[in-house]
């Protein structure tokens, strides 16, 4: 068949007459045009920070914005907190292998709009029509927002717009999901304290030690810790003590785990001649943009150690690796003084007698395991949307 020189603007107003028979262009090409203009879903910000936590409630909106009265099946929102991990390992030139894990935490919908009439439509009119909902997060233990290059956890709001011969429409955003703080990790308002013994014998000789106290483990963000390092050198060499404060992400997946570690500051101190003893007292702040702590999660875990070393040239130099545990800005602690350290004569760390931020110590509770994630169906419990 010839394709005709007239009546025909483009190639595809020609196949589309070939496929539906007498086609008026100009009258029903409005048949293809997008009726739904607007598609989007925003919520309300909380705080300054624009940060949810577990027991929040989330309030926003969807927006549909139509050219003219259309039908709609359905309009759903979801709310989703999930996490992933995934990389790939080669194994020679010619074999990788990729490593992958999934898990969730909640998964809950609502049905904005549902079918109303009998063909299973329903119909909105032309203009822009807001439609509201309001999510209750879980009150439970649920890791916060993460994002890498091998894994991320990831915490979701979702609205989806099915209509009859026409592809699904989706909106989304992310939100900045930051956890509570578990109180319950073991440890983690206790003094913490490391020692090392080393003998020097290439290049010198005799012996040193090295004491390293913090007054807890569990720190906020924006928080002053205090680290105190006693040297003894009773060695014929000098040494440097130096720290650094590091992150290590940890991944798992099919029986494998893959580890990357990032240094966040370090400072070294006066070098300490041999045969003298020395302690140094230094104050490190933790940066108020530093992620707070993820240990709640199977397949992705964020941590935080302070390594203390000694620098002795032509020597391995003896180090000391304590926790650290960042805890959200927003936790109040409630820190137990410390008592007096004993071998090289420390004086307890700050006044025993002061209450910090103004409370009274709680009882100390005990201490537990943190519980693994529930299996995804557990969430049916979770709130249900008022209709």
């Amino acid at each position: 068949m010839c394709m005709p020189e007239s009546g025909l603007k483009t190639r595809a107003a020609y196949r589309l007459r070939l496929l539906f028979g007498d086609f008026d262009f100009a009258h029903d090409i409005s048949f293809w045009k997008m009726t739904i203009k607007t598609f989007a879903i925003e919520y309300d910000a909380i705080n300054s920070k624009n940060t949810f936590t577990n027991g929040d409630t989330i309030n926003g909106r969807v927006i549909v914005e139509a050219s003219k009265e259309t039908t709609v099946k359905s309009l759903v929102f979801t709310a989703t907190g999930k996490a992933r991990v995934r990389w790939s390992e080669h194994y020679g030139q010619n074999q990788h292998h990729v490593y992958w894990a999934n898990e969730k935490y909640y998964n809950v919908k609502h049905h904005i709009l549902r079918e109303q009439r009998q063909d299973g439509t329903e119909v909105i009119g032309k203009g822009r029509h807001v439609f509201p909902f309001s999510f209750s997060i879980p009150d439970r233990k649920i890791p916060s927002s993460f994002k890498s290059n091998t894994g991320k956890i990831v915490h979701k709001l979702k609205a989806e717009l099915k209509q009859s011969m026409k592809l699904t429409k989706e909106a989304k955003t992310h939100f900045m999901f930051v956890s509570k703080a578990d109180m319950d990790i073991p440890g983690l308002m206790d003094p913490q304290h490391g020692c090392k013994d080393k003998s020097v014998k290439v290049f010198g000789s005799g012996n040193l030690s090295m004491d390293v106290h913090t007054q807890r483990m569990g720190f906020k963000q924006g928080e002053a810790l205090q680290l105190t390092v006693k040297v003894r050198n009773n060695s014929s060499r000098s040494v440097k003590p130096k720290f650094v404060l590091y992150e290590k992400q940890s991944f798992y997946a099919m029986g494998h785990r893959r580890i990357s570690t990032n240094e966040i500051l370090k400072e070294k101190m006066e070098s300490i001649a041999s045969s003298g003893k020395e302690t140094v007292t230094k104050v490190i702040t933790i940066p108020w943009e530093l992620p707070p702590s993820i240990l709640n999660c199977s397949i992705i875990k964020l941590e935080y150690k302070l390594k203390i070393h000694l620098d002795i040239k032509y020597a391995a130099d003896p180090e000391i690796k304590l926790p650290i545990v960042i805890l959200p800005s927003s936790e109040v602690l409630a820190v137990k003084p410390p008592p007096a350290a004993a071998g090289f004569g420390f004086e307890a760390f700050g006044n025993p007698d002061e209450v910090p931020w103004g409370m009274p110590p709680p009882s100390q509770a005990p201490s537990q395991a943190a519980e693994p994630p529930p299996p995804y169906g557990a969430y049916a419990m979770y709130p249900i949307y008022p209709s």
